[in-house]
């Protein structure tokens, strides 16, 4: 009878072990803004990517009903995605699910990236590094060797190996994931997520990476980051890839001094009979995203999450209405069309 016991125990055990899924959890600047704390998680089913989501799941799900869904690419096509976890994070506070692709290690990434330049702060008397430690204020020749640096580091790890493991498709598996544990009674993502509103959205390397997979049907909208496609061919992702979109597009650029300005602006020509816009900040290449909750490109994707993907009509006033846009971003600019 004891090992009858022992046995049924330990078959128990193995199968609470096998349901488990949140492996390790934390949580990025309080959680965020909104009124869904969010967290980071680690899933024990779901190796290469992360989850970013409400604590409370199921509280958040009570409220506000299933979640509307973003599949997120990273900048540099990198297998980690930190540099956007501030923007994530907000974002899912507010009542969203995030699988971002890679996994979340801060101590390698700080350690990785320390002493190398980012972007530069809207002070004259500092900068901020690719870790978001900011440091006093560089020479231009130190920028630019330090930007060489970045480059350099961001396409090639150790022993020159590359850093860039990931492909466009990394996305649709991840919403394969997520259908699957959203229709699995014994998952604790059961019916929890709305599998009709399902953004793509990716910074820079990712941005292509999204164009790559945005003929997927279940995508409802797609937000492209510092990044376009122009003449180039990148993650098997060319021109002609423009004609196999379907869903309204946000542009979110650094303007000018942002490396993908031309080719965003290239895009938003060639896109012939789909509602984009293109907005152009003053903030280059890297955004607002070190910024704390992700500064305001965080505000700008929320607003159009929830306008595109919650229909909160209100929150299309930041794309719709000139008077309304200079009025929030007076430094900012913007086009649109077909709407």
């Amino acid at each position: 009878m004891r090992r009858l016991i022992l046995s049924l125990a330990a078959i128990l055990c193995g199968c609470i072990a096998m349901n488990a899924q949140t492996e390790r959890s934390q949580v990025v600047e309080g959680g965020g803004t909104g009124p869904y704390k969010a967290q980071v998680v680690k899933d024990a089913s779901l190796e290469r990517f992360t989850v970013y989501r409400p604590q409370d799941l199921k509280a958040a799900v009570k409220e506000a009903g299933r979640l509307p869904v973003i599949l997120y690419a990273n900048g540099g096509c990198a297998n980690e995605n930190i540099q956007m976890r501030y923007l994530l994070s907000e974002v899912c506070s507010y009542g969203y699910l995030a699988i971002a692709i890679g996994p979340y290690d801060e101590a390698d990434f700080f350690a990785r990236w320390r002493g190398t330049l980012q972007r530069s702060a809207n002070t004259a008397k500092t900068q901020v590094m690719a870790n978001g430690e900011v440091v006093p204020h560089l020479s231009e020749a130190e920028k630019r060797a330090m930007e060489a640096d970045l480059r350099r580091q961001r396409t090639q790890g150790q022993g020159g190996q590359p850093r860039q493991a990931t492909y466009p498709r990394m996305l649709l598996e991840a919403l394969d994931w997520l259908t699957d544990r959203n229709a699995d009674p014994e998952s604790e993502y059961h019916h929890t997520v709305d599998l009709k509103r399902i953004a793509a959205m990716g910074q820079s390397c990712g941005g292509a990476q999204v164009l790559g997979v945005a003929h997927d049907p279940r995508i409802t909208t797609c937000i492209i980051l510092n990044s376009g496609i122009g003449d180039m061919t990148m993650q098997g992702v060319t021109p002609a890839s423009l004609a196999n979109l379907h869903t309204p597009m946000l542009y979110l650029i650094g303007g000018p001094a942002d490396v993908a300005y031309p080719n965003a602006a290239k895009d938003f020509e060639r896109i012939s009979d789909l509602p984009v816009v293109m907005i152009n900040t003053l903030d280059g290449h890297e955004g607002t995203y070190y910024e704390t909750h992700g500064g305001a490109y965080a505000v700008t994707v929320h607003d159009w999450l929830d306008w595109q993907l919650k229909g909160c009509t209100g929150s299309s006033a930041l794309f719709l209405n000139d008077e309304y846009f200079r009025m929030k971003r007076p430094e900012w600019s913007i086009v649109r069309k077909n709407y």
